[in-house]
C-alpha cells in the first residue's frame, strides 16, 4: 500500500472520511491505514449478513445503511454523526454507494455528508487506485501496488451553510482532479 497526503489529516479530533470504491479490499485497507484514527465505515446491509465477516465488521462499529429505503439511511447518517460527536470513533463512507466496476467515479449519494455537517467534523477527501486487481493477483500469488491519497481536508466551517449538494459538487471535483478527467462519469 502506497500512502501519500497523510501529513493532511487532522492532528486531533474526529472526521468524516469519503473515497472512490472500486473493491471489497477498499475499506479493508482503508481501515488499516489509519488504525490508529479509530476508523468505522457505513457498510451496506447485505455485509452484515456474511457469516463471521458480517459479526467482525459489527464489533468493530461499523453501521448498516438501508440504501432502498431513504428514512432507515437517515436514521444511519445521524447514528454515525452522534457517534462522531461523541468523539467514539471517525467514520469512513463512499458517497458513490456502491462499487464502481468500470474505471468511472459514480454519482454521488450526497445525503452521506451530512453526518460531517450534524457533527461539526471535517471531511477527509481520499482516492484509492488498483484494489480491483488485487483478486486477480492473488491466484497468481502477485502482490499488488495499490494507492492510497488524502487528496485534502474541507474543514467544518467551510461546511456551515452549504447544502450537501453543493457539497458533494466539491468533493467529487476534488476526487475528479486527483484520478483524473478519465474518471469522469458521463452525464446522461
Amino acid at each position: 500500500i502506497h500512502v501519500d497526503g497523510m501529513e493532511k489529516l487532522p492532528k486531533d479530533g474526529r472526521f468524516l472520511l469519503v473515497c472512490n470504491h472500486r473493491s471489497n479490499f477498499d475499506p479493508i485497507l482503508t481501515w488499516q491505514v489509519m488504525k490508529e484514527r479509530n476508523l468505522a465505515f457505513v457498510s451496506k446491509a447485505e455485509n452484515f449478513r456474511i457469516p463471521i465477516f458480517g459479526r467482525i465488521i459489527r464489533r468493530c462499529c461499523f453501521m448498516a445503511i438501508d440504501r432502498e429505503n431513504p428514512r432507515n439511511a437517515l436514521l444511519t447518517i445521524e447514528k454515525a454523526a452522534k457517534l462522531i460527536a461523541s468523539d467514539e470513533v471517525s467514520i469512513g463512507i463512499y458517497p458513490e454507494g456502491t462499487r464502481s466496476k468500470e474505471c468511472v467515479l459514480l454519482p454521488f449519494h450526497n445525503g452521506v455528508f451530512k453526518i460531517a455537517q450534524k457533527a461539526g467534523v471535517p471531511i477527509v477527501v481520499c482516492t484509492i487506485r488498483n484494489t480491483r486487481q488485487i483478486f486477480p493477483n492473488i491466484s497468481h500469488l502477485k502482490p499488488t501496488d495499490v494507492e492510497l491519497h488524502l487528496v485534502d481536508v474541507i474543514p467544518a466551517e467551510d461546511l456551515k451553510g452549504k447544502t450537501t449538494v453543493d457539497i458533494g459538487s466539491q468533493v467529487y471535483e476534488m476526487m475528479i482532479g486527483d484520478l483524473g478527467e478519465s474518471f469522469r462519469m458521463e452525464e446522461a
